[in-house]
């Protein structure tokens, strides 16, 4: 069906992936990688977004070396990119989440696995035994199942949770509907197999439902109370939900509005990343997804108060070119643009990068 048209002409840039995963992936397959929530506008904002954010570079600064790395807590990655919880990596490609982790752990950089893999994380952890990773996390209603899992993730060596707290319900993602998209037979969200009673698969492979829209912040301590593994919160986008966090004691914010899929017409990422950043500056670490598609965008999140940055959709379009040689060239010509990047704006490692490389314009 998919998996061998390799491209015979070279894959420069992340869209030469997309495009090549367009044109491969069955349509259902793909519209459900790249839909956004109601009329997409987040979901294409996320992009714009960037473009509105110039760079002011520095002259004469010898960058003859030039350092990519950075930590993430405590823990030494290449450059400053990771991949970002998505679901059903099968669907891009055979081996799944287990090529993914592969990938990750061949550019030593942070994988974080998805509640919703097609793989379970004890398959993930035997494919990059050495690998970086951290699970994400959703808080189902039957709250022994999320319990399960966190204690499934620690006992295997995951070093973080990343839980996700912009789902209480699933946004409407056209598309989907239009489709009727569903998770094929073959395939299940294997860390939850036998999980639940009811053998409905309606919603994303599981029951119709099956989240929690009872969460609250009281609900960190819970989990807190679970774990010795640091809580990073995903899908944080102002600033009183940040200094919450900070007061509920996790380690970071991931600023996120999930790929434009929950609520259309919030602000994109980088933009929500500003305020986030003045409101904690440096009490907790803050990463971001949503929207990054070159190295330039890295500068940019960085200078802005990120540590890290995760890409989502640019990780299925490697798995769908070639898998996890597919995924590493993906990450790859990131890290190779972030250095160009660096390199000509006068910056010879990530501590010299700052918000004053940068200026915002309208378009």
């Amino acid at each position: 069906m998919f998996f061998s048209h390799y491209s015979e002409m070279p894959l420069v840039c992340l869209s030469d992936f997309e495009a090549y995963a367009k044109k491969h992936l069955p349509k259902a397959t793909w519209d459900y990688m790249a839909s956004g929530a109601d009329e997409c506008c987040t979901r294409d904002d996320n992009l714009m977004a960037y473009k509105r954010i110039h760079l002011r570079p520095r002259m004469l600064r010898n960058v003859l070396a030039i350092d990519t790395r950075t930590t993430i807590l405590g823990t030494e990655i290449s450059f400053p990119v990771g991949i970002a919880p998505t679901g059903f990596h099968k669907l891009a490609w055979p081996d799944g989440e287990q090529s993914t982790a592969k990938a990750a752990d061949a550019m030593n950089t942070c994988y974080i696995a998805s509640t919703y893999a097609t793989c379970s994380v004890e398959e993930i952890v035997a494919a990059a035994p050495a690998g970086f990773r951290w699970f994400q996390l959703y808080i189902h209603q039957k709250r022994s199942a999320s319990e399960m899992l966190v204690r499934r993730a620690e006992a295997l060596g995951f070093q973080a949770l990343v839980l996700t707290v912009d789902v209480p319900y699933a946004g409407k993602r056209r598309d989907d509907i239009r489709n009727n998209f569903h998770l094929p037979q073959h395939m299940s969200v294997k860390n939850l197999e036998g999980v639940f009673e009811d053998k409905d698969r309606s919603e994303y492979g599981l029951p119709a439902n099956s989240m929690s829209p009872f969460l609250c912040w009281e609900d960190i301590h819970w989990l807190q109370s679970l774990t010795r593994l640091p809580i990073i919160l995903k899908g944080i986008l102002t600033r009183e939900d940040a200094e919450l966090a900070v007061r509920h004691g996790v380690q970071g914010i991931m600023v996120s509005n999930h790929g434009g899929r929950q609520l259309d017409g919030v602000l994109a990422s980088i933009d929500a990343l500003v305020e986030i950043k003045d409101a904690v500056q440096d009490k907790v670490e803050l990463y971001l997804d949503g929207g990054v598609r070159t190295g330039s965008d890295v500068l940019k999140a960085l200078a802005l108060g990120a540590t890290c940055v995760f890409i989502g959709r640019p990780a299925l379009w490697g798995l769908a070119y070639k898998g996890e040689e597919g995924l590493k060239d993906v990450l790859q010509i990131l890290k190779d643009e972030f250095r160009l990047s660096m390199a000509l704006t006068g910056c010879r490692n990530v501590s010299e990068i700052g918000r004053h490389l940068v200026q915002f314009s309208r378009l």
